[in-house]
């Protein structure tokens, strides 16, 4: 069994039971980014919260030992994503990117913003014109050094 087995048995549990990422979030009394992000393998996940999962979703011991072990992070089948919500994604990274990091420089210098000191918050934001996504991502501001 690989880590890419988990993933695929955590999510093929999750749409038979018809299971929501928030209710697992709340189980594990976590984020439901950060659970969803550990569930389709992302992150590491400690013994007690691999437990929880593996409860939620019928695992096997196996799974729930390789939920603890450290991912390949950033792992996407292709280097360009083809999947339309993941590839807008990359398209605003293309074109924003240079504003982004632009912006930030002129804010806090030379550095980048942390992907590991960090948080994320994806809710829905009713409009008449049809709802919104609102995704608020957090990272710790992270100065180059000089030596």
């Amino acid at each position: 069994m690989t880590r890419e087995d988990v993933t695929d048995l955590i999510y093929y549990t999750k749409v038979q039971k018809g299971i929501k990422w928030a209710d697992v979030a709340g189980k594990v009394k976590l984020s439901k980014e950060w659970v969803t992000a550990a569930c389709m393998g992302q992150m590491t996940l400690n013994k007690q919260q691999a437990t929880i999962v593996g409860k939620i979703f019928s695992l096997p011991p196996e799974a729930i030992a390789l939920l603890q072990a450290v991912p390949y992070k950033g792992s996407l089948p292709t280097a360009v994503p083809t999947d339309p919500l993941i590839y807008r994604w990359y398209e605003m990274i293309n074109v924003y990117g240079t504003t982004i990091k632009e912006l930030i420089h002129e804010e806090f210098g030379d550095g980048i913003m942390s992907a590991i000191d960090f948080s994320m918050d994806i809710k829905r934001e009713p409009d008449p014109k049809g709802d919104r996504v609102n995704v608020v991502l957090s990272g710790k501001f992270l100065p180059y050094k000089t030596y």
